[in-house]
């Protein structure tokens, strides 16, 4: 990932924690935070109900988290670094046309197993667009992504227009996060169509073969 795009503000905590205790508690908030999305949606989520659940008292719960959002941005957070992750690893090692072809279409298989495996980042998401803050860090992230993948693409053509490449691979990176969210959203069939349709849009405008 490109250190000169950021991908967040600073950290949404109110308490960062340094003890195994802490951070173990921290880490019940966000699975009992990641549950009750799953089942309800992130609107529906309450600070006292998501207390109940990690088997804290609100207090506590305070001292971690402001308020919801900055719940749903931690989560956020992490699902997008699991991302960026995955992206870094497959276009590491691209050198040529053929192998970006492999190693691109490969990564969107894998980015759309992991939205599969989690559909409640689906619903972070959700959460994410009521606030214009977690709305930038959205945008950011995608920004992030398409610098690895313009990147990527210089390497590939060194004469290429370097503006052109980012955003090119910027729109990429945020049409290639709608499309997983759409194709989790429909029944199984069809959101597989529309991820495939996404690979054969992206391989016939960055490496037609």
């Amino acid at each position: 990932m490109s250190s000169a795009v950021p991908v967040a503000g600073p950290t949404p905590l109110r308490r960062a924690p340094t003890q195994q205790r802490s951070r173990e508690r921290l880490e019940r908030i966000l699975a009992a935070a990641t549950a009750l999305i799953a089942a309800q949606g992130s609107d529906a989520m309450r600070m006292g109900e998501l207390a109940e659940k990690a088997g804290i008292s609100i207090g506590s719960l305070y001292q971690y988290f402001p308020d919801k959002a900055a719940i749903i941005r931690t989560l956020a957070e992490r699902y997008n670094a699991q991302g960026r992750a995955c992206i870094e690893a497959a276009l590491a090692e691209v050198r040529d046309i053929a192998s970006f072809r492999t190693a691109f279409g490969a990564l969107i298989d894998t980015y759309y197993a992991i939205f599969l495996a989690e559909p409640v980042m689906r619903d972070i998401w959700s959460g994410t667009q009521a606030d214009k803050g977690l709305r930038d860090i959205e945008l950011a992230d995608s920004r992030a992504n398409g610098a690895v993948l313009a990147a990527t693409l210089a390497r590939l053509d060194p004469d290429a227009d370097r503006e052109r490449l980012a955003s090119k691979a910027f729109l990429i990176m945020q049409l290639g996060e709608a499309t997983m969210r759409l194709a989790i959203s429909v029944d199984r069939r069809e959101g597989d169509r529309l991820v495939q349709d996404y690979k054969r849009m992206v391989m016939r405008e960055l490496a037609p073969s």
